[in-house]
């Protein structure tokens, strides 16, 4: 298209879950919902149009063993793009992906620094290795390095224990999350266990990634708190597989893990019944492709959320959470467009009719 091309999408336009018009206009990359005086090289798309997917919990340049070269991490980025996620939040990756900034063709990125784990209890080459001595020191330098998250490993398996087990003391997460506050930056914490969780919400947590150790009596706690969550499902999903590996080494491990894994559905409906929000995350990157974001919301469907908050936790909710705009007057054009109503079956998300980033359709 010329510069001064103009996209019309029409059909059915999903501004929100109860606010649907028949068309917007795309002009020098900005959505209006005037027809502009002087369109012309017009392109029309019809279908069900969305705002850009979000994938809350994904790891653009990160590979099975910590940081990988710019091409690989561009190759992510632009499976999720085909996906049509356009808006990424990376919970944690030891590459600097500030260069995608500066390319309109990939998704947006809020980035969340690198993780910040306890020494030897985390996967090698993906984090910062400190004491809690140090953490306050690190959750500074990532909050100022970040796009407003940091991101913390609340917890991980404790090979003296032989189960999952917390990584810091108390009062170590009170001043790290506090300093974090005091930067203008919010907290997450990769989570699996249920010991780690009262401290950290406690502390003044922001998020919990993963949050399989949610109990009943958690629950309330955050939903007093607001404390939101990013299940993770497709992550889940692989415990059994991971059970299994460590069987002979850390028998009582892999049986919480399998413990989790079993009731995760009934972890993330519970939660969602208090009042809790819930976010859709893929955890791509490391072990899992990227892509992944209708399977997640497919599997928040299945846990038993209604398929309109799946939805709006990957599009409206995710994105006033995030403080992106959607399709709003005058934001920049990401968005995605569908064959059917996405409210009525989430699984039309597994295939885009057509993603428009930055005003761009891409072919």
């Amino acid at each position: 298209m010329s510069e001064r091309a103009v996209l019309h999408v029409k059909g059915r336009v999903l501004v929100g879950p109860d606010d649907v018009r028949d068309e917007l206009w795309v002009v020098d990359g900005r959505i209006s919902y005037d027809r502009p005086v002087d369109a012309r090289d017009v392109r029309t798309v019809d279908g069900w149009a969305l705002p850009g997917l979000v994938d809350a919990h994904c790891h653009v340049g990160l590979g099975p063993h910590g940081p990988v070269d710019d091409d690989v991490a561009e190759k992510q980025a632009l499976t999720d793009r085909e996906a049509g996620t356009l808006l990424i939040r990376d919970a944690g990756s030891p590459s600097d992906t500030r260069w995608v900034d500066d390319r309109e063709d990939l998704p947006k990125i809020i980035r969340a620094g690198r993780h910040i784990a306890r020494t030897r209890r985390y996967i090698r080459g993906y984090a910062h290795e400190i004491e809690p001595e140090d953490l306050v020191a690190y959750v500074a330098q990532e909050a100022r390095r970040g796009d407003g998250w940091v991101k913390l490993v609340g917890d991980w398996i404790d090979r003296d224990l032989g189960d999952l087990a917390p990584t810091w003391p108390r009062d170590a997460v009170e001043a790290g999350i506090a300093e974090a506050h005091r930067l203008g930056a919010r907290v997450t914490a990769h989570c699996f266990s249920e010991d780690s969780l009262q401290d950290l919400v406690e502390a003044g947590i922001d998020c919990v990634e993963h949050a399989t150790g949610l109990t009943q009596d958690l629950i309330p706690l955050f939903a007093e708190r607001g404390v939101a969550i990013v299940p993770t499902l497709v992550n889940i999903a692989t415990f059994p597989k991971l059970a299994d590996g460590g069987e002979s080494k850390f028998p009582r491990w892999s049986a919480h893990m399998r413990r989790l894994h079993e009731r995760r559905y009934d972890t993330v409906r519970s939660a969602y019944d208090a009042g809790i929000p819930v976010f859709v995350g893929t955890d791509a990157g490391g072990t899992l492709p990227h892509g992944l974001v209708a399977a997640e919301v497919a599997e928040l469907v299945t846990a038993g959320i209604p398929a309109v908050e799946a939805l709006a936790a990957t599009t409206w909710s995710a994105r006033a959470w995030l403080g992106r705009p959607g399709l709003e007057e005058g934001a920049a054009a990401d968005l995605v467009v569908y064959e059917s109503d996405p409210r009525a079956d989430v699984r039309v998300l597994a295939a885009p009719r057509r993603v428009v980033l930055s005003g761009r359709v891409v072919d």
